[in-house]
């Protein structure tokens, strides 16, 4: 076997190994010859038809030929030269949306929505391979543990006494948001590019700490972000360890709703969304990778969302705020106005 120190880097792409240069065959080195492409979300390589939309896969895709080993680096693709004389040209930027024709009319929040049949990563199924699903952890009840943290939202306080329960928790009612680089809460918008700065951002709500979670073990949070092109929308939950025979990703024109099974914690993550933009649920489609779940979704309308989704008031809020209007409209028939 060679020393260490006799052994030479293959700069091959793909590759990657070291070797002898007096022990070198002709298909001891499995490589891409062409180039990696990045385009509308999915990375591959020019060499092949192998592509996929999450960076980790892609690196791990195999060479699709065999050579021997090279120790010398490959050329890289000559860059178009930069024009200085437009340096200074002012580029006008519009917000407009780029629809050239008449809008859509919106469909119902509520039509039927459809299951969306996910394509599954073998990685994925290899990760869950061997795990059962767990009995959650029942609350702790009684006496709160000293030195337990609070469980809002971006609150610091630990519980030391009885006296903490006096003291006033600053924390976040809303859910984190990560989006092109910005991170902020729902709740107040604050945005920052840093992470740390994000997790020091003080609470804009005040209220009573919360030292045992209601419902520890049966709702989760997970990251979601989205970025989009003219013709798509990519909505990304990051997860691990989910069941895919469990979860399910439902979908109408304007209504997103994504339910995850997370089988060692016997807990689940609910999304629960009204698009801004309305969609193509048939040209829509699911992966289900080791680290997220990507959700493809082809806008009905080429352009530009300037946001995911459309705030949604509760239920039970709905229903009273109809009610009290329908009350009020039967006030103002009960007046007499020849009384006036």
């Amino acid at each position: 076997m060679a020393q260490e120190a006799n052994l030479l880097h293959c700069y091959h792409r793909g590759c990657g190994k070291k070797f002898d240069p007096n022990d070198n065959k002709d298909d001891d080195c499995v490589h891409h010859p062409g180039h990696p492409v990045f385009h509308d979300a999915y990375k591959g390589w020019s060499c092949c038809n192998k592509k996929c939309t999450d960076f980790t896969e892609f690196l791990n895709i195999k060479g699709c030929t065999k050579a021997k080993h090279s120790n010398e680096k490959p050329l890289e693709p000559e860059k178009p030269p930069v024009d200085k004389s437009q340096a200074d040209k002012v580029i006008e930027v519009t917000s407009k949306p780029l629809n050239n024709g008449i809008s859509l009319e919106r469909p119902s929040f509520d039509t039927t929505q459809l299951i969306l049949s996910p394509v599954i990563s073998p990685a994925l199924l290899e990760q869950i391979k061997g795990l059962t699903a767990l009995k959650p952890d029942k609350p702790v009840e009684g006496k709160v543990q000293v030195g337990q943290s609070c469980k809002n939202n971006s609150c610091k306080g630990t519980y030391a006494s009885a006296a903490s329960d006096e003291e006033v928790c600053n924390y976040h009612p809303g859910m984190p948001i990560f989006h092109e680089g910005l991170k902020y809460w729902s709740c107040c918008q604050k945005k920052t590019t840093e992470f740390s700065t994000f997790l020091d951002q003080r609470g804009c709500t005040q209220g009573k700490h919360v030292w045992i979670s209601k419902n520890m073990g049966k709702k989760i949070q997970c990251r979601m972000d989205w970025h989009q092109t003219v013709t798509y929308v990519f909505v990304s939950i990051y997860a691990k360890k989910y069941l895919p025979s469990q979860s399910i990703i439902k979908l109408n024109p304007v209504h997103l709703t994504v339910d995850l099974f997370f089988i060692e914690e016997n807990s689940t993550y609910n999304l629960d969304v009204e698009l801004s933009g309305i969609v193509n649920v048939e040209k829509s489609s699911v992966n289900m990778l080791p680290t997220k779940v990507e959700i493809k979704l082809r806008k009905a309308e080429a352009g530009s969302w300037s946001k995911l989704d459309i705030p949604r008031e509760p239920k039970s809020k709905l229903s009273d705020s109809k009610e009290n209007i329908k009350n009020l409209n039967t006030q103002v028939e009960a007046v007499d106005l020849s009384e006036l």
